[in-house]
């Protein structure tokens, strides 16, 4: 009877709502969407609906997941940039970043850049844009002596620095910088905490001193690996010009636009005229965005490796300042281990010393022993022992000339110092 009603609630239907529930449950995570227009949500979405949207496979989505430890990498794909740089860990599109796990403490501080960065980026960008429609209502008269008055390499300069960054780049941004200010307070930190313990046990060999050390060390030794692995990926990122061209996601969308793939109408009027605020999409998007073909040689890729080259050469400050604190842990282990064999050497020599000693008094031991014995001795045969003391004390004083005379040498041949 018990096998039959286990059976039979093996086989109960799921209701419809359930069966709902349980698959959205499945595989869903949440993340941090921040938009292209600025507009920050979180939401609960799925392995499938992720990769489906940006253009990822189930290997890249493994590589942002914050349950497991990958190298640091920034991966290039046709509609997407992963990005694993240590503890940021994002997938930025041309038209929104999505951070998963957004409320780990250890990405607070990034979360929050994240958020008011984009965010004021593009309310900037909006009062900039209405700030160039508005002058209609001045006069012409004005608007013309104004122009006059101003010189024209200051206009130029103002329509050349007038062009903002693509979004993906000022993600991308955001996320090399919350890196670098990583890595560099752990170096600061480690340094604090490195050169008094180093200085301590210069001047006192102790094993409180070298077990501090040695974790010092193995933190600077881990700390040193990291580093590295994110200067390997800029430097292997910044060598390769095609790879960084793929990474212009918003000209390859607006290439996509342009030829018919991609319909106009998936981006908003805000988005809109964020790309068009400041000339974003003007006369040269049509020859960058022929740059992000592969088959071309020499790609135009001077915003992203000017980006990259900035934060390489923090990485580089901070892996020289790692490299100068393990020549110092270096020298201060040169250091400990001639103080330590010098010790041992004085050790040596001492027992060196008492060796000899040793042997010189078995010698008089066995002078006294033969003096000593039950047998028939002239010595003995006189009333007094004045004889006798004066061959004990003429055996303690040859012993001790024979010591004397090892010892000189043995600084003869320079045994000791």
């Amino acid at each position: 009877m018990r096998d039959q009603i286990e059976l039979s609630r093996r086989y109960i239907p799921l209701l419809p709502s359930q069966s709902r529930a349980k698959r959205k449950g499945a595989g869903s995570r949440t993340w941090l969407v921040v938009s292209k227009s600025g507009q920050v949500s979180v939401e609960e979405l799925g392995k499938q609906t992720v990769m489906r949207q940006n253009g990822i496979t189930a290997r890249d989505l493994r590589v942002v997941e914050p349950e497991l430890s990958y190298p640091s990498t920034i991966l290039r794909r046709e509609r997407a940039a992963v990005v694993n740089l240590e503890h940021i860990k994002a997938i930025v599109t041309a038209n929104e970043v999505l951070v998963p796990n957004p409320r780990d403490p250890r990405i607070a501080s990034f979360v929050y850049d994240l958020e008011f960065k984009l965010s004021d980026f593009v309310a900037t960008m909006r009062s900039d844009n209405s700030m160039e429609q508005s002058p209609t209502d001045t006069p012409p008269e004005a608007s013309g002596s104004r122009c006059e008055e101003a010189p024209a390499d200051q206009v130029d300069s103002r329509r050349g620095n007038s062009k903002p960054l693509p979004f993906e780049f000022r993600a991308l941004e955001i996320c090399l910088e919350s890196v670098c200010k990583s890595l560099e307070s752990e170096t600061l930190t480690l340094e604090e905490e490195a050169y008094p313990a180093l200085d301590q046990l210069s001047a006192k060999t102790s094993t409180n001193n070298l077990k501090r050390v040695r974790v010092i060390k193995g933190r600077l030794v881990a700390l040193n690996g990291r580093v590295q692995k994110v200067r390997n990926e800029f430097e292997h990122l910044l060598d390769d010009d095609i790879d960084m061209a793929q990474m212009y996601l918003t000209d390859k969308l607006a290439t996509l636009q342009s030829e018919g793939l991609v319909p106009e109408d998936e981006i908003d009027d805000d988005e809109e005229d964020v790309l068009l605020a400041g000339g974003a999409i003007d006369g040269n998007m049509s020859s960058k965005s022929s740059t992000v073909a592969a088959s071309d040689l020499k790609p135009n890729v001077e915003e992203l490796e000017m980006l990259l080259g900035a934060y390489f050469v923090q990485i580089e400050g901070i892996l020289n300042k790692l490299s100068t604190l393990h020549e110092y842990v270096r020298n201060t282990e040169d250091y400990i281990n001639i103080v330590l064999d010098d010790k041992q050497n004085q050790l040596l020599r001492m027992g060196l010393l008492i060796s000899m000693a040793t042997f010189m008094i078995t010698l008089a031991e066995v002078a006294f022993s033969f003096l000593s014995m039950n047998i028939g001795v002239r010595l003995l045969v006189f009333g007094t022992y004045t004889q006798w003391f004066g061959a004990v004390g003429g055996c303690l004083v040859c012993s001790v000339f024979l010591y004397i005379v090892v010892i000189l040498v043995l600084k003869w041949f320079r045994f000791l110092g």
